[in-house]
């Protein structure tokens, strides 16, 4: 009985391997025969996958191709950039170097040190002036023009100017060319302070300054001139160093009230102080004519500044600095009558380069 189960069970397990068998031969036939039987099909497909994929391999290889060359040429440029930045940084360096051994400033930003000549191609040698600021002064001018002062700020201006001569001189009594040189001290601040002050006006106001601003510079420029001047024929003691920022210092300020307080008086004061300046000067050519006063050379910067000739002396630098005292005279009551009709500066174009 037991060996009769075991048969059934036996037959019962090969019949079910064989049909898994045969199933699978089954398979492995049709898929056989599907490959046998169509050959051309599959090879065409294989061939249509690789047409498609061949333009998205080209594109991804011209974009690499693409990218290599940016780069390539990008690291070029950088690489060119440097090369001239190098070039660039040791041509400064030689210039540098160059301008140290002739003693010039040398400076990174590569400002360039300015050049003059003069008329015969020579090297200009002064850096405080250059040769189309320099000029001939007129010497024909009226030097006994004098304003009779008929208001109230007239007198006030005049007044003040003379009680201002006693002092003066009282400390320098003879020594003119040491009064000639406090006295340039004082008178270089005016033109400075007028212009300084009309310059800020024109901005807060909007408006030009009619050449006022610039006239009047000239003028502090020029009288600062001739401190330089007299700077090589006298020789300030050391407490006459110590005057000058004593009384710089009072009259800057106290100028600079006045003209904020009233232009046509401020101007006044100077048109008075360039009179006194004329008598002044007068007096020194008068000790220089009687030889109580070398009559020296005149230095070299008044030679060029002037355009003096060859061989010109103390007695021509002072005649030259004397007619540029008469025009400042003229330049300032004229600001001053111009304010007293009640008009602005602006108004009537500025003297700009009377000498």
């Amino acid at each position: 009985m037991m060996m009769m189960r075991q048969s059934g069970s036996r037959v019962a397990g090969m019949a079910g391997l064989g049909s898994r068998l045969f199933s699978t031969s089954v398979i492995k036939g049709v898929h056989e025969s599907s490959r046998i039987a169509k050959p051309s099909l599959l090879a065409k497909e294989v061939v249509d996958t690789f047409v498609r994929a061949r333009p998205a391999v080209a594109v991804f290889r011209g974009a690499r191709q693409y990218s290599s060359t940016v780069t390539l040429q990008g690291e070029t440029e950088k690489e060119k950039n440097k090369e001239e930045e190098e070039k660039k940084v040791q041509n400064v360096n030689t210039a540098a170097d160059s301008e140290k051994q002739k003693g010039n400033i040398v400076s990174y930003w590569g400002v360039p040190p300015s050049k003059a000549a003069n008329k015969d191609g020579t090297d200009w040698k002064w850096t405080c002036f250059r040769p189309w600021e320099t000029y001939q002064a007129d010497l024909s001018i009226d030097l006994n023009k004098h304003h009779v002062p008929i208001t109230f700020l007239d007198k006030l201006a005049y007044w003040t100017v003379k009680s201002l001569r006693w002092p003066t001189d009282l400390f320098f009594q003879r020594r003119y060319g040491c009064r000639a040189m406090m006295l340039e001290t004082v008178a270089a601040v005016p033109g400075m302070v007028g212009g300084m002050l009309l310059h800020c006006k024109s901005l807060r106001r909007f408006e030009h300054s009619g050449g006022w601003i610039k006239a009047l510079l000239e003028e502090a420029e020029n009288e600062r001139m001739h401190l330089m001047t007299f700077m090589e024929v006298a020789n300030p003691r050391w407490y006459e160093r110590a005057l000058v920022f004593t009384v710089q210092g009072v009259f800057f300020n106290a100028y600079f009230l006045g003209y904020l307080i009233s232009p046509k008086f401020a101007h006044r004061v100077v048109g008075y102080l360039e009179e006194e300046a004329i008598h002044s000067y007068t007096e020194f050519l008068k000790e220089l004519d009687k030889g109580n006063i070398e009559n020296v050379p005149a230095p070299a910067i008044a030679i060029d500044y002037w355009q003096l000739p060859a061989g010109s002396n103390l007695r021509d630098v002072v005649m030259v600095v004397r007619a540029d005292e008469a025009h400042h005279r003229d330049v300032n009551h004229f600001a001053s009558d111009i304010h007293y009709q009640g008009r602005e500066l602006r108004e009537s174009p500025a003297p700009v380069g009377y000498h």
